[in-house]
């Protein structure tokens, strides 16, 4: 068990990552899948539940203190991950191949590796806030389309 919190915390978030990118060996092939690809099956809900664990993520390495950029490369693969895997099937390929959690802690031990997290500025903390808006209205949107597709189904 590491004695170094930050540490800890590193390792935590790499498991969380490979539990729901890569845990799953696909038999007779050397391609792994985690749970996301598993639970992005579940139409709206699935994508939901997948970016509500990569806000976590997301959220967990703020605690590392990040420059600005590596948090919007983090966003970036969130939302790209969000919306282009809402798209019934071409979505769920999408998936299995894109990993976002996996992309972000490997862009966080890439940023540790590198130097010493810098000294945040108090701004940069406040960017915490739109991140969690802007997230919150994908799934929200997801959910929405969602929902009226539902109703114009049963309409028809």
């Amino acid at each position: 068990m590491p004695t170094d919190p930050r540490l800890a915390q590193l390792q935590h978030l790499r498991k969380l990552s490979d539990l729901w990118d890569r845990s799953i060996v696909i038999p007779g092939i050397k391609f792994r899948i985690g749970l996301e690809s598993l639970v992005g099956l579940i139409p709206v809900g699935g994508d939901a539940i997948g970016i509500l664990l990569s806000i976590y993520i997301l959220f967990q390495s703020l605690q590392f203190h990040l420059p600005r950029t590596v948090l919007l490369r983090m966003l970036f693969n969130i939302i790209l991950d969000g919306v282009v895997g809402s798209i019934p099937i071409l979505g769920d390929l999408f998936d299995t191949t894109w990993k976002a959690n996996t992309r972000n802690v490997n862009l966080l031990e890439a940023h540790l590796r590198v130097q010493e997290p810098v000294n945040i500025r108090q701004t940069d903390k406040w960017l915490f806030i739109p991140i969690f808006c802007l997230l919150i209205s994908v799934i929200i949107v997801l959910v929405s389309l969602f929902i009226l597709i539902v109703w114009l189904l049963m309409k028809s």
